[in-house]
């Protein structure tokens, strides 16, 4: 499913402060877009409005040629943000199987929660409570229900973050396969430089508010990514290079969590 945001502005209400300014953007179907960009530029807020959770003050945003809004009768996108938001008094299997609950269309779902927990390597742990697994194996189940639904839009706040760089790294690598299995347009947010080389198609640079596209950069490299090849580390240099430069334009230090 393509995306296409036209002149897209969005101002919280009653606030003078414009959160983003002129978005134009089109992601073609299947493409792995990751945005960037210092904290509290409005990259959450971006895929919060490509879910239909907030409404632009001016602009639109089309999905497949038709404008998008909050109450969609299909289940065009799935979300996974930084928490894995399971339901303690339910196994991990009932938690995945709950996002069938969700699914308004009648359509059948694209595989069963069992199913789901077994691509994302959790098959013996279907029937443990989310207090008795990790950290990452609750983000695994947390992926096993955006991946039951079959959605083609996937939007991922910074999934991953909390994470550890291994961990993080295992579940990236899950993340992929999937992702090559199934090809759904993914936007994923993320603070990492390293993990948007490694991950995306296209890298998406977002300046301080209100935030602009400053930066659109296709990932010309072949699959999988060698973190020591040559052109990996031009593309670091070049991301460091644009936040570098979007710092000094906000005068805000880049780290920390987006929440807006």
């Amino acid at each position: 499913m393509d995306i296409h945001v036209k002149n897209l502005v969005f101002s919280y209400p009653h606030s003078s402060l414009t959160v983003l300014q002129g978005i134009n953007l089109y992601i073609p179907s299947g493409q792995f877009v990751a945005v960037i960009g210092q904290s509290g530029c409005g990259k959450s807020t971006l895929l919060r409005l490509l879910a239909g959770l907030l409404r632009p003050t001016h602009g639109e945003i089309h999905l497949n040629g038709t404008e998008a809004h909050p109450h969609a009768n299909t289940p065009t996108l799935a979300w996974m943000g930084q928490s894995p938001a399971l339901l303690p008094w339910l196994t991990a299997y009932q938690n995945v199987a709950m996002a069938l609950r969700f699914l308004r269309n009648g359509n059948p779902p694209l595989m069963s929660p069992a199913e789901a927990l077994s691509r994302v390597g959790l098959a013996a742990y279907a029937h443990e409570y989310p207090h008795r697994l990790s950290g990452g194996m609750q983000q695994r189940v947390a992926l096993a229900r955006l991946l039951v639904q079959g959605a083609p839009v996937w939007l991922m706040d910074e999934p991953f973050a909390a994470l550890d760089e291994l961990t993080r790294e295992h579940l990236s690598n899950t993340l992929l396969d999937l992702w090559l299995w199934l090809h759904p347009t993914i936007i994923w947010v993320t603070h990492h430089i390293y993990e948007a080389v490694r991950l995306a198609d296209r890298i998406l640079v977002l300046s301080p508010r209100p935030a602009q596209i400053v930066e659109d950069i296709p990932v010309v490299l072949p699959r999988p990514r060698d973190e020591n090849h040559p052109g990996f580390n031009a593309y670091v240099t070049q991301l460091r290079k644009a936040l570098f430069a979007t710092n000094l334009q906000g005068g805000l230090t880049y780290a920390g969590h987006d929440d807006e």
